[in-house]
C-alpha cells in the first residue's frame, strides 16, 4: 500500500540528498503514517484509517463522524 494519508492526503515528497561535497541524489520524504481504529457510532462499526500523524490530530479537534464524511468526499472507500 502506499504511503498517503487518507484524511489529508499527504503523499511523499521527493528530494536531493547532498553530499559534502554537494554530490546529489535523490531521497524521498515519507509522511508520518500511522494505522488508527475509530469507533464509528453512526454505523455501529469499527473503521481503520490510515492517517498522517497531523491526521490524528485533526480526528481529535473535529470528532470521528466529521473525518469520516470528510474521507468520503475525497472519493476514498471507508
Amino acid at each position: 500500500m502506499s504511503a498517503h494519508c487518507m484524511l489529508t492526503g499527504a503523499r511523499p515528497g521527493f528530494g536531493n540528498r547532498v553530499s559534502r561535497s554537494r554530490r546529489r541524489t535523490s531521497r524521498r520524504f515519507g509522511p508520518n503514517i500511522q494505522t488508527r481504529r475509530y469507533r464509528l457510532p453512526s454505523e455501529g462499526r469499527y473503521v481503520r484509517l490510515r492517517l498522517s500523524a497531523r491526521a490524528v490530530r485533526a480526528v481529535d479537534a473535529i470528532g470521528v463522524e466529521a473525518a469520516v464524511a470528510r474521507i468520503r468526499a475525497r472519493g476514498v472507500r471507508v
